[in-house]
Order: C-alpha cells, then sequence, then structure tokens
C-alpha cells in the first residue's frame, strides 16, 4: 500500500515544513498524500492510471509509463522543492534578450508553451513547498513577457519563458530560439500543451522549433482536470501520434497534470531532479 509505505520512508528524509502563513495546497507534499486512499493517491502520484482502464486493450500503454520512479526517488525529488538555510529558492532575475540573461553554470531547465497553457500556474504548483517564492499567475493571455529565472539553491535554475500565440511579445522568436539554441546548461525543455483542448496549429510549431534544435524536450499535458476523460484520452492519443511520427528529441511519455488539484506534480518534481542529475534511477526506464 502506497499510503502507510510513504509514511515509513518519510522521517528518513529531509521533510519540508511550511512556515508562512500564506496558503499552501494540502496535497503539496507526500506527507499530506500518504493520509489519502491507496486509489486516490495512485491517481494523484500517476494520473494516467486514471485514465488507462478507459483504454482499448489494443492501445499500447508503455509509451505512457516509461517514467516510473519509486516512492523513494520521489521523496528524496520533494527534499529538492524545500528551500532551507542551505538550500536557498527564490526569483533570481528576468531578461528580455538572450544578453540580459544571466550566466549561470548548474543545470537549467525552461517551460515553454502557447499563452495561457498553465506554465506559471505549473512552475506555481512545483514550487509551492516554499510558498515565499512569488511566481505571478495572470488569468490574462501573455502576461509573461520576460524570460523569469528561479534559482533552486545550487542544484538548478528554473525559467519560466513567455507564451506563442496570442498575445505573444512580438520578440517571441527572437527571445527564445537564440536562448533554445545557444544555452549550454539547458537540460531539459518542457514544453506545455493545453490537455483540454488538444494539440493546436501553434504547438506543432513548437515541436517543429524544438526539433530543430536538436535539444532533448519533454512534453507536458496541462488542465487534465479541464475536460471528460473522452476528450482527454482523443487529445492525449492524437498528440502520442505526434510524438511517435514527427519527434525524434523529445522523451516518448508525455507528462499530465493538473496544478489545481495537483495531479502529477510530485511525479513531474522527480523528472526534474533526474534530469538535472540530482537523482539517478535504476528501477524506471532511461530517459
Amino acid at each position: 500500500m502506497f499510503g502507510p509505505r510513504l509514511l515509513l520512508l518519510l522521517p528518513r528524509m529531509r521533510v519540508c515544513v511550511v512556515t508562512r502563513q500564506r496558503s499552501v495546497h494540502k496535497l503539496t507534499s507526500l506527507r499530506k498524500a500518504a493520509q489519502l486512499p491507496q486509489k486516490k493517491l495512485q491517481s494523484l502520484l500517476f494520473p494516467f492510471s486514471r485514465l488507462e482502464p478507459c483504454l482499448d486493450s489494443s492501445v499500447d500503454r508503455a509509451p505512457f509509463q516509461l517514467f516510473h520512479p519509486s516512492l523513494e526517488a520521489m521523496v528524496k525529488a520533494e527534499t529538492l522543492f524545500c528551500s532551507s538555510p542551505s538550500h536557498h529558492i527564490d526569483y533570481l532575475a528576468s531578461a528580455e534578450r538572450l544578453d540580459h540573461v544571466p550566466v549561470l553554470r548548474q543545470p537549467e531547465v525552461c517551460f515553454i508553451g502557447r499563452s495561457n497553457v498553465g506554465k506559471s500556474s505549473l512552475i506555481k504548483a512545483l514550487f509551492s513547498l516554499t510558498p515565499e517564492v512569488e511566481v505571478r499567475v495572470s488569468k490574462t493571455p501573455g502576461h509573461t513577457k520576460k524570460m523569469n529565472f528561479f534559482r533552486v539553491g545550487k542544484a538548478f535554475t528554473m525559467v519560466d519563458m513567455p507564451g506563442y500565440g496570442h498575445r505573444a511579445p512580438k520578440d517571441f522568436v527572437d527571445m527564445v530560439e537564440p536562448y533554445l539554441s545557444s544555452r549550454r546548461n539547458l537540460a531539459r525543455t518542457f514544453l506545455l500543451v493545453d490537455g483540454s483542448v488538444g494539440l493546436q496549429r501553434a504547438d506543432l510549431v513548437a515541436l517543429e522549433m524544438c526539433e530543430e534544435m536538436r535539444r532533448p524536450y519533454v512534453v507536458v499535458v496541462t488542465k487534465i482536470d479541464k475536460c471528460g476523460r473522452g476528450a482527454l484520452l482523443t487529445n492525449l492519443l492524437n498528440l502520442q501520434g505526434a510524438l511517435n511520427t514527427q519527434t525524434t528529441c523529445c522523451f516518448p511519455q508525455p507528462f499530465l497534470v493538473s496544478s489545481l488539484h495537483f495531479l502529477g506534480i510530485h511525479l513531474l518534481r522527480c523528472f526534474v531532479a533526474h534530469v538535472t542529475g540530482h537523482i539517478q534511477l535504476s528501477d524506471t526506464s532511461p530517459s
């Protein structure tokens, strides 16, 4: 059983204690999640498990379950997202052009996607164990106009990129493409796709751009709580078809998340920790 096993694991790890009075999601930590019933915990940690029973038996499930870390690995990854005196997490800088980007040595991950796809909300959810980190979230599409850098101690940097598509900054291409092509410490690009509407024309252009860069990237399917399972499955299978036929640099497994209900956030934290070199996994497929 996940719940009791998690409770046994957590005391052996450094556990983040949130001391600020700002509102924190009740499922932000694995300690809280471990109190859920088994089925709900499984769905929280591995959202694809909610959809799997609805799939036809002919559908290959393997591409959706390549990254399946142990509970120990997810607990270890969680500690990276907890601020402490020796591991400070904070906003670092913003930049409008590549020559304004801070020079850093630690690994870096960036998040790109259509305007209003939920980039800032996702980053806020990932950082929810450290609620004092200010990640501005707006309901207005195109709110993020700059590249915003967040420092996660000495471990890695996370970058919130401007959105493309509706109301994107006029110099989006001049800002983002040089960064993606030349940033030496960029460990992984996370391309966000709205799961409630599926792949859009702008997303296909973004896929082409990532392929041209020849840098590793992964697709994150956001807002999986915003539509029914049938529509989500249709959008997910269409996406998987595009990944299978149109990409060579993309990690084959899309990551399903809901920033509102915290589905998939713990798994995505673990993947970030893995690609930045802070967790070595031997019990899951290579990425």
